[in-house]
Parts: C-alpha cells; sequence; structure tokens
C-alpha cells in the first residue's frame, strides 16, 4: 500500500507541476485591467497638475493686472496733483501780473497827476508873471 500512495503523490506532484505555471487568461485580464487603471490614475493626475499650473498662470496675469492697475492710478494721481500744482502757480503768476499792472496803472497815474499839477503851477506862474507884467505896464 505504501506504493500505491507514493505513487498517487507523484502522479499529483506531476499533474500539479504542469498545471501551475501556466498563466490562464482571468490572470491576463486582472492585468490588463489594472495597467489600464493605473494609467487613467496618472492622467488625472497630469490633467489636475495641468489645471493647477493654468490656475496659478491665470492668478499671476489677474495679479499683474491689478499691480498694473494700481501703477496707471499712482500715475493719474500724480498728473492731477501736478496739474493742480500748475494752475496754483499760473493763478499765482495771474494775481502777480495783474498786481504789476495795477501798480504800474497807479504809478502811470501818479506821475500823470504830478504832471498835471505841475504844468497847473507853470500855468498859473505864467499867468501870474502876464497879469504882473500888465499891471506893472498900466
Amino acid at each position: 500500500m505504501k506504493k500505491v500512495v507514493l505513487s498517487l503523490a507523484l502522479v499529483a506532484v506531476l499533474g500539479l507541476s504542469f498545471t501551475s505555471c501556466r498563466e490562464t487568461k482571468a490572470e491576463n485580464t486582472e492585468d490588463a485591467i489594472e495597467d489600464a487603471m493605473d494609467d487613467a490614475g496618472d492622467a488625472l493626475d497630469d490633467a489636475g497638475d495641468a489645471i493647477e499650473d493654468t490656475m496659478d498662470d491665470a492668478g499671476d496675469a489677474m495679479e499683474d493686472t491689478i499691480d498694473d492697475a494700481g501703477e496707471a492710478m499712482d500715475d493719474a494721481k500724480d498728473s492731477a496733483g501736478d496739474a493742480v500744482v500748475g494752475a496754483k502757480e499760473g493763478a499765482n503768476d495771474m494775481a502777480n501780473d495783474v498786481k504789476d499792472a495795477a501798480n504800474n496803472a497807479v504809478e502811470g497815474a501818479k506821475k500823470a497827476g504830478t504832471d498835471a499839477v505841475d504844468s497847473a503851477k507853470k500855468a498859473g506862474d505864467d499867468a501870474v508873471t502876464k497879469a504882473a507884467d500888465k499891471v506893472k505896464g498900466l
């Protein structure tokens, strides 16, 4: 009986050694599904990275636009301030010009008044002299 059991054990071992090394279609399908899932996961990761990069670029572009707008506003503010200063200086210059013109007019009026007084004095002196000459001649 010992020989029968050993023979059966030998047949079983030989039978298992030939059948255990072969791949089945189920194992190939499982490997293909796992590979496809890995590839899909990698593709999703790549897509996520691309979306993240695009969002970062869009954020950077928005920040640049906001910075440019702020600089433009500062420039406009400076220009407006310069315009106000220029207008103020222009108004001061005009006020000084009006003041100078008024002073010149006053000086001209004073001179004209002085000349008129001098002319009147001279005419009065001439009239007194003529009248004195006439009185002397009488």
